[in-house]
Protein backbone atom coordinates (compact mmCIF):
# COMPACT_ATOMS: atom_id res chain seq x y z
CA UNK A 1 0.00 0.00 0.00
CA UNK A 2 1.20 3.12 -1.47
CA UNK A 3 2.13 5.78 1.92
CA UNK A 4 0.19 8.82 2.25
CA UNK A 5 2.49 11.86 0.39
CA UNK A 6 2.29 13.42 3.83
CA UNK A 7 4.07 10.54 5.12
CA UNK A 8 6.43 9.99 1.67
CA UNK A 9 7.62 13.85 2.43
CA UNK A 10 8.59 13.08 5.80
CA UNK A 11 6.14 15.51 7.81
CA UNK A 12 4.05 15.07 10.44
CA UNK A 13 0.49 16.76 10.76
CA UNK A 14 0.17 16.21 14.74
CA UNK A 15 0.62 18.96 16.89
CA UNK A 16 0.24 17.81 21.03
CA UNK A 17 -0.81 20.78 22.72
CA UNK A 18 -1.71 22.01 26.99
CA UNK A 19 -5.60 21.21 25.96
CA UNK A 20 -6.33 17.70 25.34
CA UNK A 21 -9.59 16.72 23.83
CA UNK A 22 -10.13 13.44 24.74
CA UNK A 23 -10.22 11.47 28.48
CA UNK A 24 -6.87 11.24 29.84
CA UNK A 25 -4.44 8.84 29.96
CA UNK A 26 -3.47 7.36 33.51
CA UNK A 27 0.07 7.04 34.51
CA UNK A 28 2.18 4.05 34.03
CA UNK A 29 2.61 2.44 30.39
CA UNK A 30 -0.38 2.16 27.99
CA UNK A 31 -0.55 0.42 24.86
CA UNK A 32 -1.97 2.46 21.90
CA UNK A 33 -4.64 1.13 19.67
CA UNK A 34 -3.34 2.58 16.31
CA UNK A 35 -5.43 -0.91 14.40
CA UNK A 36 -3.54 -3.26 12.05
CA UNK A 37 -0.52 -4.45 13.23
CA UNK A 38 0.83 -0.80 14.20
CA UNK A 39 2.51 -0.60 17.37
CA UNK A 40 2.93 2.41 20.08
CA UNK A 41 3.33 2.67 23.85
CA UNK A 42 3.55 6.00 25.89
CA UNK A 43 4.42 6.09 29.38
CA UNK A 44 3.32 8.52 31.45
CA UNK A 45 4.82 9.69 34.56
CA UNK A 46 2.59 10.19 38.01
CA UNK A 47 2.33 13.11 39.98
CA UNK A 48 0.41 16.38 39.69
CA UNK A 49 -1.63 16.85 36.62
CA UNK A 50 -0.64 19.70 34.12
CA UNK A 51 1.31 19.26 30.80
CA UNK A 52 4.32 17.37 30.52
CA UNK A 53 7.03 17.18 28.16
CA UNK A 54 6.69 14.74 25.49
CA UNK A 55 10.07 12.64 24.18
CA UNK A 56 9.03 9.97 21.38
CA UNK A 57 12.14 7.70 20.92
CA UNK A 58 13.16 5.10 17.99
CA UNK A 59 14.64 2.16 18.81
CA UNK A 60 17.89 0.45 17.16
CA UNK A 61 17.33 -2.28 13.75
CA UNK A 62 15.42 -5.29 14.78
CA UNK A 63 14.14 -3.49 18.15
CA UNK A 64 10.82 -2.41 19.52
CA UNK A 65 8.38 -0.14 21.28
CA UNK A 66 9.17 -1.90 24.58
CA UNK A 67 13.05 -1.73 24.30
CA UNK A 68 12.66 2.14 23.94
CA UNK A 69 11.10 2.62 26.90
CA UNK A 70 13.15 0.15 28.54
CA UNK A 71 16.51 2.06 27.77
CA UNK A 72 14.85 5.68 28.53
CA UNK A 73 11.33 5.09 30.42
CA UNK A 74 12.59 5.22 34.00
CA UNK A 75 14.64 8.00 33.72
CA UNK A 76 12.76 10.28 31.87
CA UNK A 77 9.28 9.50 33.62
CA UNK A 78 11.13 10.18 36.65
CA UNK A 79 12.14 13.87 35.54
CA UNK A 80 8.25 14.26 34.78
CA UNK A 81 8.77 13.65 31.19
CA UNK A 82 6.01 11.39 29.27
CA UNK A 83 7.65 9.07 26.22
CA UNK A 84 5.97 7.81 23.15
CA UNK A 85 7.72 5.07 21.54
CA UNK A 86 6.30 3.32 18.34
CA UNK A 87 8.19 -0.42 16.40
CA UNK A 88 8.91 -0.05 13.20
CA UNK A 89 6.99 -2.06 10.58
CA UNK A 90 10.28 -3.40 9.11
CA UNK A 91 13.14 -4.61 10.94
CA UNK A 92 14.08 -1.09 10.95
CA UNK A 93 12.79 2.60 10.16
CA UNK A 94 11.51 3.18 6.74
CA UNK A 95 13.93 5.57 5.86
CA UNK A 96 16.86 2.90 5.78
CA UNK A 97 13.97 0.14 4.32
CA UNK A 98 12.68 1.97 1.28
CA UNK A 99 12.16 5.49 1.60
CA UNK A 100 10.07 7.69 4.11
CA UNK A 101 6.16 6.35 4.57
CA UNK A 102 4.40 4.08 7.22
CA UNK A 103 6.82 4.35 9.67
CA UNK A 104 5.68 8.12 9.48
CA UNK A 105 2.27 7.43 9.36
CA UNK A 106 2.31 4.93 12.56
CA UNK A 107 4.10 7.64 14.21
CA UNK A 108 1.69 10.52 13.12
CA UNK A 109 -1.41 8.48 13.84
CA UNK A 110 0.14 7.55 17.61
CA UNK A 111 1.52 11.51 18.27
CA UNK A 112 -3.02 12.12 17.11
CA UNK A 113 -3.67 9.23 20.23
CA UNK A 114 -1.14 11.08 22.65
CA UNK A 115 -2.39 14.50 22.10
CA UNK A 116 -6.29 13.66 22.62
CA UNK A 117 -5.15 12.32 25.78
CA UNK A 118 -2.17 14.06 27.57
CA UNK A 119 -1.60 17.90 28.13
CA UNK A 120 2.16 18.40 26.41
CA UNK A 121 4.20 21.38 26.73
CA UNK A 122 7.19 20.98 25.12
CA UNK A 123 8.13 17.71 22.55
CA UNK A 124 11.73 16.08 21.45
CA UNK A 125 12.39 13.11 19.16
CA UNK A 126 15.44 10.85 19.93
CA UNK A 127 16.48 7.37 19.28
CA UNK A 128 19.34 4.68 19.24
CA UNK A 129 21.74 3.19 16.42
CA UNK A 130 19.42 3.15 13.86
CA UNK A 131 16.48 4.79 15.50
CA UNK A 132 19.38 7.32 16.23
CA UNK A 133 20.07 8.48 12.52
CA UNK A 134 15.93 8.08 12.05
CA UNK A 135 15.20 10.65 14.68
CA UNK A 136 18.00 13.33 13.23
CA UNK A 137 16.73 12.91 9.93
CA UNK A 138 12.95 13.31 10.56
CA UNK A 139 13.57 15.42 13.54
CA UNK A 140 15.24 18.11 11.10
CA UNK A 141 12.52 17.36 8.50
CA UNK A 142 10.14 18.77 11.68
CA UNK A 143 11.56 21.17 13.08
CA UNK A 144 8.63 23.28 13.44
CA UNK A 145 7.10 20.10 15.98
CA UNK A 146 10.35 18.96 17.65
CA UNK A 147 12.76 21.84 19.31
CA UNK A 148 15.45 19.42 20.08
CA UNK A 149 16.92 15.87 18.60
CA UNK A 150 18.71 13.42 21.02
CA UNK A 151 20.34 11.06 19.24
CA UNK A 152 22.67 8.11 20.66
CA UNK A 153 25.04 6.21 18.38
CA UNK A 154 23.85 7.41 14.80
CA UNK A 155 25.54 6.88 11.53
CA UNK A 156 24.18 9.14 9.61
CA UNK A 157 21.67 12.35 8.73
CA UNK A 158 19.98 12.33 5.94
CA UNK A 159 16.79 14.50 6.25
CA UNK A 160 14.25 14.79 3.41
CA UNK A 161 13.80 18.23 3.64
CA UNK A 162 14.70 20.77 6.74
CA UNK A 163 12.04 22.86 8.88
CA UNK A 164 12.56 24.96 11.84
CA UNK A 165 15.99 24.83 13.85
CA UNK A 166 16.01 22.36 15.90
CA UNK A 167 18.98 22.01 18.98
CA UNK A 168 20.70 18.46 18.42
CA UNK A 169 22.63 16.61 20.88
CA UNK A 170 24.33 13.45 19.92
CA UNK A 171 26.42 10.90 22.03
CA UNK A 172 28.92 8.04 20.54
CA UNK A 173 31.14 6.35 22.29
CA UNK A 174 34.69 5.67 21.47
CA UNK A 175 34.83 2.04 21.48
CA UNK A 176 31.63 1.29 19.41
CA UNK A 177 32.25 -1.60 16.88
CA UNK A 178 28.91 -1.08 15.23
CA UNK A 179 28.81 2.24 14.43
CA UNK A 180 32.25 3.26 14.66
CA UNK A 181 32.91 6.73 16.00
CA UNK A 182 35.06 8.29 13.39
CA UNK A 183 32.73 7.89 10.64
CA UNK A 184 29.50 8.21 12.45
CA UNK A 185 28.77 10.15 15.68
CA UNK A 186 31.68 12.37 15.15
CA UNK A 187 30.75 13.21 11.22
CA UNK A 188 27.22 13.97 11.97
CA UNK A 189 28.17 16.03 14.52
CA UNK A 190 30.62 18.35 12.55
CA UNK A 191 28.00 18.39 9.53
CA UNK A 192 25.06 19.67 11.68
CA UNK A 193 27.65 21.91 12.79
CA UNK A 194 28.55 23.07 9.56
CA UNK A 195 24.89 23.61 8.67
CA UNK A 196 24.41 26.00 11.62
CA UNK A 197 22.74 24.01 13.94
CA UNK A 198 23.14 24.14 17.96
CA UNK A 199 24.78 21.10 18.63
CA UNK A 200 25.69 19.14 21.67
CA UNK A 201 28.54 16.63 21.08
CA UNK A 202 28.96 14.07 24.41
CA UNK A 203 31.30 11.59 23.20
CA UNK A 204 32.17 8.95 26.10
CA UNK A 205 34.66 5.73 27.17
CA UNK A 206 32.35 3.30 26.23
CA UNK A 207 30.44 0.89 23.29
CA UNK A 208 27.07 0.78 21.10
CA UNK A 209 25.23 1.68 23.94
CA UNK A 210 22.50 3.58 26.13
CA UNK A 211 23.23 4.56 29.47
CA UNK A 212 21.14 6.22 32.23
CA UNK A 213 24.10 8.54 32.62
CA UNK A 214 23.40 9.19 29.00
CA UNK A 215 19.68 9.83 28.97
CA UNK A 216 20.29 12.49 31.87
CA UNK A 217 23.14 14.42 29.63
CA UNK A 218 20.31 14.49 27.26
CA UNK A 219 17.24 15.35 29.19
CA UNK A 220 19.56 18.08 30.88
CA UNK A 221 20.54 19.59 26.84
CA UNK A 222 17.18 19.53 26.37
CA UNK A 223 15.18 20.78 29.78
CA UNK A 224 17.86 22.29 31.91
CA UNK A 225 19.40 20.53 34.65
CA UNK A 226 16.43 21.13 36.68
CA UNK A 227 13.87 20.58 33.75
Amino acid sequence: MAAPRRAADGRLDTRPGPDPAGPPLPPGTTSLDLGGRAEALVAVPGGPSGARPLLVFCHGAGGEAAQSLAAVGDVATARGVAVLATTSVSTTWDLLAGGLGRDVAVLDAALQEVAAGLAVSRVALGGFSDGGSYALSLGLANGDLFEAVLAFSPGFVAPPGREGRPRIWVAHGTHDRVLPVERCGRRVAQQLSTAGYDVTYDEFDGGHVVTPGLVTAALDTWLGPSG
